[in-house]
Order: C-alpha cells, then structure tokens, then sequence
C-alpha cells in the first residue's frame, strides 16, 4: 500500500540521519514510525535509546506513551505522559493520550473529566467526541448489566414459583441474559462500528471462513498475510520472550489492523482514517466478550 511505503520511506530517512548523527533527536520520528508500522518492540527500543540522551524531550515522551499504551503496559504509558506533562505542560495532546489511559484502565470518571474539558474548547473534534462516548457508555453499561445480574426473586411475582423457604437464600437471576454470537454476527457487528471497512475471520490454513469487507484490497489475499502474521508472530518473535501473541494493532496511516487471535484462526477488523485505535480496540473486547466459537 502506499501509505505503508510512505512510512518505509520515512524510516528509511530517520535511519540515515540518526547514522549520521547518533544524538539526534529525529529517534522520536523514527520511533513513532516503527510504531504506526505496528513493529512495537523496534519502536520501544528505538525509543528507549533516544531517551537515554534527551530524557527533557517531551515529545519523545508522548511516543513512549503511545508504544506502551499498544503494548498494553497502561501505567508506564501513564507515567510517561506525566512526565510530558512535566515538560510541556498539559497541552491538549497531553490530556488526550492521558483520557485514553484511562479509558483503558478502566478510570472512567477521570478520563470524562478530562474529554469534557476539551469537549468544550474543541467541540467538532471527532476524536475527543468518540473517546467521550466510550467512556461514558461503558460504565453505564457494565452498570446496567450488574444491576441485571443482582436482581433477586421476588416472592409472589410472575418469576417466582412459590416463596423461598425462610433461612435458605432467595435465587439470583439475571432480568436479561447476554445472548451469544456466532463469526458471522461478530463480523457484522464490528462492522457497524463508525469508521470500519471491514472484517474477516481467517481459520489456520490462511483461508478466510467469513468476511463483511468494503475495502478495495482482496480479502482472500489479506487473510492470508494476517495468517502468516499471526504465525510469524507466535512462533518467530514474541514467543521466546513474552508467550503466544493475543492480540496485534498496526496503525498505518490509512488504515488500522486489530488482529484478534483465536484457537482455531485469526479475525481481522480494519477501520479507516476516522477510527481511533483505542475506540476500535475497545468496542471489539466488548464484542468478544459474547463471542461462542
């Protein structure tokens, strides 16, 4: 693709200037690239060794942010941005990557305090709106289902076939149950999801079992590279130092890859320019959360 040879090229030039010039700061550029090619670790360490000369650089901070937080290590992503904080002060982008920090760790108050802020001086910025939506819906959603689950029988009620006998414990039921989903209706639904082109469920062999696909590039061919990603992935790179791999996010500058590995195969969701990782990410959890293979 050629958004994908466009941060090639731009890897390519970051390689050469740092060659030249071991302390220059264009390790923050270059880490950032190998971040939206979705090579995490190259990005740390790159990263990691630039901040060993310029740890002051608070935009080599943020970076370090973003590789850790698609890593998955949220509180060093958190102290990271703290440390931007530190000294930039707490610029938009600072309270932005911190807001989705906690949509991660699940701080879901902080992170609506923060998004409300910003809300108000940026009111047409999708991503604050998208990162405000998930973070206000999930906990009331998480609520709803507790309540749901919590609920008892009431005796005499319609649900109750006669009263509980005294000093035993009065049955819990859930007022709705989770209905399961199957491939196809994950698929669907993942598609629904503002900003996704497509998806598609790729079994062992590479071969793709089912898809909702709106993009331009054959899914056929497409499921078959995520298969050798996958499985290059568990066998050649992680596994010696971190175990089987469960899940991958490439950010390019087109398009988003979140690659969910399963038993028997692998799914892939691609979104657009106008999904964010962390929403896309989010919003899929949930969905698997209900997926019965």
């Amino acid at each position: 693709m050629a958004r994908a040879a466009d941060i090639d090229e731009r890897i390519s030039k970051c390689e050469k200037i740092l060659a030249q010039d071991p302390s220059s700061q264009i390790f923050a550029a270059l880490a950032d690239a190998y971040r939206k090619k979705g090579d995490a670790e190259k990005a740390f360490r790159v990263c990691q060794n630039g901040l060993k000369i310029h740890d002051n650089y608070g935009s080599a901070h943020i970076i370090m942010a973003k590789i850790n937080l698609d890593r998955g290590l949220y509180d060093w992503a958190e102290a990271e941005t703290e440390k931007a904080a530190v000294l930039d002060g707490r610029t938009r982008t600072v309270e932005l990557l911190m807001a989705e920090i906690h949509i991660y760790k699940g701080e879901f108050n902080q992170a609506i305090k923060l998004l409300k802020k910003l809300h108000e001086t940026d009111p047409d910025n999708g991503q604050i709106t998208r990162l405000l939506d998930i973070a206000q819906k999930i906990p009331e959603e998480q609520a709803a289902k507790e309540h749901a689950e919590m609920l008892t029988v009431v005796p005499g009620s319609r649900k109750s076939a006669s009263p509980a006998p005294v000093g035993q414990p009065v049955a819990v039921v859930s007022e709705t149950e989770i209905e399961p989903i199957n491939t196809k209706q994950l698929l669907q639904q993942v598609v629904s999801i503002p900003g996704v082109d497509g998806a598609l469920f790729v079994n062992t062999e590479g071969l793709v079992v089912e898809s909702e696909w709106c993009l331009q590039i054959d899914p056929n061919l497409c499921g078959a590279a995520i298969g050798e990603v996958g499985n290059f992935l568990d066998q050649e790179l992680l596994q010696s130092s971190f175990g089987g791999t469960t899940a991958v996010l490439i950010e390019s500058e087109a398009l988003t890859y979140h690659l969910v590995k399963r038993p028997n195969g692998v799914f892939l969701f691609v979104g657009n320019s106008s999904a964010t990782l962390g929403s896309l990410r989010m919003r899929v959890e949930k969905l698997m959360l209900n997926f019965r293979e």
